[in-house]
């Protein structure tokens, strides 16, 4: 019996051998199927770069190639206090770089009255900057800084051809935050506004980009990266509240030309006249017509309206006795065939005008019409 119990465990042994080899459909695979990792139950996605929507990759188009172009403007205006201390007062705004050798277009207030000035580029690299020349009428000034290579410019467009609802975009250093992008649109067109110099700026550009303190002189581009307007004021004190306006490119072209040509911008010569706006029944009293115009007091001696024979008051008269005019004299009713309608009327045409150019002025004298043609003198250069 001990003899026969091995050879049945083998039988035995050797029969399950079989069994699990052939009828269990028996593999390696299944046996070892418990030891293999199990399978992932998710995917990565093909690439990791984010999509961005046509407006986004436009946006930041614009932006790479622009904020290379844009700088960073500090002034330093000496200042007294009230015990007679003089002071440094840091000032801050922004410019972009329009040639190749570092000329820097910005706004007037940006850099008036200061005693240094610094630019800052994209790749923070730090140089002092000189004035070439200003504009003050149309608040811009022209800059140039040594940096020895080669900078990245920024194309100047067309402002003629603006719309409103036209993307814009906007990039400044607000509250020194240098290097900052805003959109919106072109809200509106031809906005005439009031500096705090009491200068009046005709014909800007309203967007709702954010703009803030310190964005003066930076560039407001179209959609495809060309400058078409200089960020100049916002509307209130506070900060931005979605109306801030732009001063027209196609002005600062304007200047760029006068100055290669001329060699520096130039203004007229006071046309060197008092005058009094006067309409409805005050004019009726005057035996003027009562649609007004400008009533001429006085004339400068030596003055462009002198040349012109232009006249002034020849006897004062009391009006509601309150106060004194001078009567007599020539009724400007329009300024280059613009019809006189207040105070304004002359100053705004007068800004448009450069040295040696002519003004035409209608006026009212004695009954009847005339048409005056006036040579405007250049004025001083002022830097």
């Amino acid at each position: 019996m001990r003899v026969a119990r091995p050879f049945l465990w083998a039988v035995v042994l050797v029969a399950a051998f079989l069994y699990v080899t052939s009828t269990g459909h028996w593999s390696a695979a299944r046996l070892l199927g418990p030891l293999r990792p199990a399978a992932v139950s998710w995917s990565e996605p093909a690439s990791a770069a984010p999509a961005y929507t046509t407006d986004e990759q436009n946006n930041i188009e614009v932006y790479r190639t622009a904020s290379e172009a844009t700088v960073n403007i500090t002034s330093v205006v000496y200042q007294q206090d009230f015990f007679f201390q003089v002071y440094p007062v840091e000032g801050a705004g922004s410019g972009f770089i329009i040639n190749a050798d570092g000329e820097i277009l910005t706004n007037n207030h940006v850099v008036r009255g200061s005693r240094q000035l610094t630019v800052t580029l994209h790749d923070k690299k730090v140089y002092k900057a000189k004035v070439l020349d200003l504009d003050q009428r149309n608040d811009l000034a022209l800059l140039k800084i040594e940096a020895g290579h080669k900078l990245p410019t920024l194309p100047l467009g067309n402002s003629g051809g603006l719309v409103v609802g036209q993307k814009v975009l906007a990039i400044g250093n607000p509250f020194g935050f240098g290097g900052t992008l805003t959109t919106g649109i072109v809200s509106s067109l031809d906005r005439s506004i009031q500096t705090e110099e009491n200068r009046r700026l005709e014909g800007m550009i309203q967007t709702d980009a954010a703009i803030n303190p310190g964005n003066s002189g930076g560039p407001l581009l179209d959609s495809r990266g060309t400058v078409i307007g200089i960020n100049t004021a916002i509307y209130g004190a506070q900060g931005n509240i979605g109306i801030g306006f732009a001063t027209p490119i196609n002005r600062a072209k304007a200047m760029l030309e006068e100055i290669q040509q001329r060699g520096h911008v130039s203004r007229p010569a006071a046309l060197g006249v008092r005058t009094r706006y006067v309409s409805g029944d005050l004019a009726e009293m005057l035996s003027l017509p009562t649609e007004g115009g400008l009533l001429i007091e006085s004339v400068e001696r030596g003055s462009a309206a002198e040349a012109a024979g232009l006249q002034g008051a020849r006897q004062m008269a009391v009006v509601g006795g309150l106060y004194q005019i001078g009567i007599g004299g020539d009724l400007i009713t329009a300024v280059d065939g613009q019809k006189v309608e207040g105070n304004d009327t002359l100053p705004a045409v007068m800004g448009h005008k450069r040295g040696g150019d002519t003004i035409t002025l209608t006026i009212y004298r004695g009954g009847h019409t005339l048409k005056v043609p006036v040579h405007l003198g250049e004025a001083p250069q002022q830097l």
